[in-house]
């Protein structure tokens, strides 16, 4: 079987224009700047717009035209869209085959939703570069986009402090012949013992929302941020390691970290352990703080913007998430 080359063709991201400062949130619940910021790395979030056309869809549809833009493509040229997300559009249809209206995408292509959390991008890159690789799509639409605000009470500093709307796709394609750029190693796991670290149980199948769920807001996201904080800086390093070992490369070898942005703790905990330059690890968690699926691709979107990820440069992506899923990819731009 033929196998191709798989490059990154194109990026694009959309966040939403209402910014919600830490000062914003301490007249909305007991905290401040300097406490949010110390521990978590936070500025500010942006907050979507439901009246102004921001939904999940919506900022995929603006993010997925700067890809196609920068990838000299047109929208039938995408035969695959997966679509990560935690807040869709619906519960039906899925919000993939409604980005792929929204384009104007006529050619039936695949698509799918996405459903790992804070992981989910990469577990679309992932999935695309096998697709791509084998021939069997040509070009693969990967999109992380949430609107975490309409899932977190913000009544509840623990949580309301740390979650914003935000949107960052990337076209995974077909590399011509005698490019550097491909895809050098992938991981995908996940570990369902450590779920109830950061759940939403209500709302599903086991636990319809009912009005006394409403009434008592018990059906917003909630979290243990200890638990997940120990766990999350070991799976990061661990995924990292994973990928340079089935790559043959050492740390040194990459010139970019693009973590998850959950916590700039967790991303400085995880930068130690691996021993790796903080110069060489992309932040952005102080615009936009955790934006789920989204981070990833936003954080590497604005580094090649302002120029500091190149074509040739060896990147690694790193994440983690609820369930607990985790994934990394180490690629050449």
């Amino acid at each position: 079987m033929t196998e191709y080359k798989v490059k990154i063709k194109g990026t694009g991201m959309f966040v939403p224009e209402k910014v919600l400062t830490n000062d914003d949130l301490s007249k909305m619940v007991d905290t401040n700047d300097e406490w949010i910021f110390e521990r978590t790395g936070i500025r500010q979030r942006r907050i979507s717009n439901t009246e102004a056309g921001e939904f999940p869809s919506d900022m995929a549809y603006h993010a997925t035209l700067q890809a196609l833009k920068e990838a000299n493509l047109e929208p039938n040229d995408i035969d695959m869209i997966l679509f990560g997300s935690v807040t869709p559009d619906y519960k039906l249809p899925n919000t993939a085959v409604i980005l792929q209206q929204k384009l104007g995408i006529t050619n039936q292509c695949a698509a799918l939703d996405i459903a790992a959390a804070c992981s989910g991008f990469v577990y679309g890159v992932n999935m695309a570069q096998a697709m791509v690789r084998t021939g069997m799509q040509k070009n693969v639409l990967v999109v992380g986009s949430e609107m975490l605000s309409t899932e977190v009470n913000w009544e509840d500093r623990g949580t309301c402090i740390l979650f914003g709307d935000g949107c960052g796709v990337a076209i995974i394609g077909r590399g011509e012949e005698g490019e550097e750029s491909d895809i050098l190693a992938t991981h995908l796991g996940a570990d369902g013992t450590g779920k109830e670290f950061f759940d939403q149980p209500i709302g599903g199948a086991v636990h319809p929302l009912t009005a006394e769920h409403l009434e008592e807001k018990t059906h917003y996201m909630q979290m243990k941020g200890r638990e997940m904080f120990k766990v999350a800086t070991r799976t990061l390093a661990q995924n990292a390691r994973t990928v340079l070992e089935k790559a043959n490369l050492k740390l040194e070898d990459v010139d970019w970290l693009v973590p998850h942005q959950a916590n700039v703790r967790i991303i400085e905990t995880t930068g130690k352990l691996l021993g790796i330059d903080p110069e060489k690890v992309i932040v952005n968690i102080d615009k936009y703080a955790n934006t789920s699926a989204a981070t990833v691709p936003m954080a590497f979107h604005e580094a090649i913007q302002d120029g500091r990820i190149k074509r040739g440069d060896i990147v690694l992506f790193d994440a983690f998430g609820a369930g607990l899923t985790t994934g990394a990819t180490l690629l050449r731009y």
